[in-house]
Parts: structure tokens; sequence; C-alpha cells
């Protein structure tokens, strides 16, 4: 059974805003990257030490059955944050079979930003606008050996 969560972006202020999370919900994030951490890819370019520093991806457990992650934008990878459209629905799957569904799915009439591949990770994921102009990522943590 998919799970939903809600996927946050900011303009270089992830990080506050999430340790002001953290104060008011509680808990530990149980994984923190920054764009730095990033391994080389062909064709992308190195981040300055600043945009470097930003945050990749955040998770905050909030419940049992939910998760607030977020990051912020980096423009030496396209992206800008605008407000109001910056935040996403983050759905994590059962299987990668189930990820291919719903990603498919949803994204029919809409417009792919990343397509669902293995990533660096150790995840199969991808990202989209919906048909309504809904941000969606689509994630299955592939299994840990």
């Amino acid at each position: 059974m998919a799970q939903i969560n809600p996927y946050l972006t900011f303009d270089g202020n992830c990080e506050e805003a999430f340790n002001f999370y953290k104060s008011v919900f509680g808990g530990e994030f149980p994984y923190i990257g920054r764009f730095n951490e990033m391994p080389p890819m062909e064709g992308r370019p190195e981040p300055s030490a600043e945009e470097g520093a930003k945050i990749m991806h955040v998770s905050l457990p909030i419940s049992k059955e939910t998760v607030l992650m977020g990051s912020d934008t980096s423009e030496a990878f396209g992206q800008t944050t605008i407000v109001g459209t910056n935040i996403s629905i983050s759905i994590n799957t059962d299987s990668e079979e189930e990820a291919d569904k719903l990603f498919n799915g949803l994204s029919a009439g809409g417009k792919v930003t990343m397509p669902l591949e293995k990533t660096f990770w150790g995840a199969y994921f991808g990202m989209f606008t919906d048909k309504f102009g809904i941000n969606w990522m689509v994630n299955y943590d592939e299994p840990q050996s």
C-alpha cells in the first residue's frame, strides 16, 4: 500500500525551517543530505560552496504514518522556489511495479521532470507535474543488502 507524505521546497532556508519543525514536533532527522554530497555526474555542473551547503533532502518523522520531507532548490540544477508551488506530494510504494503503475497513471497528460530511475541513494525515484499542475514524487526504497 502506498504511503503519501508532504514534500516542502525552500529557497536556501530548509535547514532553518526543519530545525523549527523539529522543535515543534520533536524527533530526529533519520537523514539529512547536502548537494555537495552528491556523486559527480556527467553533464551536471559542480555546485558552488554556497549551493553545495544547501539541503538536498531531509526527513522528519511526524508519526508512524507521516514523514515531513524537504529540500532547498538549487539554481545550479536549474531550479527555483516559487511560493505557492513549493510543495509536492511524495508517494512511497511497496514495489517497483507499484511505483511504475502510479507514476505512469498520475503523470499521464502531465510533464515528467525526472523519469523513474534507480538513484545513487538506493531508491527507484521519479518526479512529475500532473495535468492539473500538482507536483508529485514517486519513490520505492530498494531493499538494503
